[in-house]
């Protein structure tokens, strides 16, 4: 129920406040009694559209590097290219700095530590110039979809997205089904076949155990038919 005032504003008699005042609480999120705030939602963007569709020579250059690395499509390439522009960006501000400043120092090692903690810078080039060296493949490297290729748990880097997709593979005790998962140099040791895998000594897969209870059903027929010969 809304009234008005006698200063000729609204004013809502549930709460006793103006109504400006309830519009400005109900935009900052504020939750009352009998009053639900609005959530709001920040999306970011994961991936950047080049900005020329038709260039000839990245159009070939992305197919082959889908290719190579088993990707599903182009965005997942231009996601990580959006990673790496986002860390070089960083680097070239830190770089901007003197190399004694308190922030380069310690940004600039927490960056450099992540990237060798992933696998994807070296330990003996710990330096920021290194960082805008880096390129797309890099990271592709070090996916849990290339890993597994090149550990020869799969026949082929298509076979080994089918294997994670299907839960087979885990990463230590956990099972990992996204091929896109970044592997750490420290868990690149533990990447197995799962134990619930057919392939890890678990239940035999659905054709396996279909096959061997028609195997199961043939010998039992052939034994029923030795029995009546005899």
């Amino acid at each position: 129920m809304v009234a008005v005032n006698s200063g000729g504003g609204r004013q809502s008699v549930a709460e006793g406040l103006p109504m400006a005042t309830l519009g400005q609480e109900h935009e900052r999120g504020a939750v009352r009694a009998g009053h639900i705030g609005r959530v709001t939602r920040k999306y970011t963007k994961t991936y950047k559209v080049p900005r020329r569709p038709f260039e000839s020579a990245r159009l070939d250059s992305e197919l082959k590097t889908v290719g190579e690395y088993g990707l599903r499509n182009k965005r997942e390439v231009w996601r990580v290219m959006l990673t790496l522009s986002k860390i070089r960006r960083a680097a070239r501000q830190l770089l901007t700095l003197d190399e004694k400043d308190p922030k380069r120092l310690f940004e600039g090692n927490a960056l450099i530590r992540r990237l060798v903690r992933v696998g994807v810078l070296d330990e003996s080039r710990m330096k920021l110039d290194y960082v805008l060296a880096l390129k797309v493949e890099d990271f592709l490297e070090r996916r849990l979809q290339t890993c597994v290729y090149k550990l020869g748990l799969a026949k082929s880097i298509h076979h080994a997205r089918v294997l994670i997709r299907q839960r087979h593979i885990r990463v230590g005790r956990q099972i990992v089904n996204v091929p896109s998962f970044i592997v750490r140099l420290d868990s690149q040791k533990h990447i197995d076949f799962a134990l619930t895998s057919p392939f890890g000594g678990g239940r035999p897969g659905r054709v396996r155990r279909k096959k061997a209870k028609a195997a199961e059903k043939k010998d039992e027929g052939e034994e029923a038919g030795e029995e009546e010969e005899e």
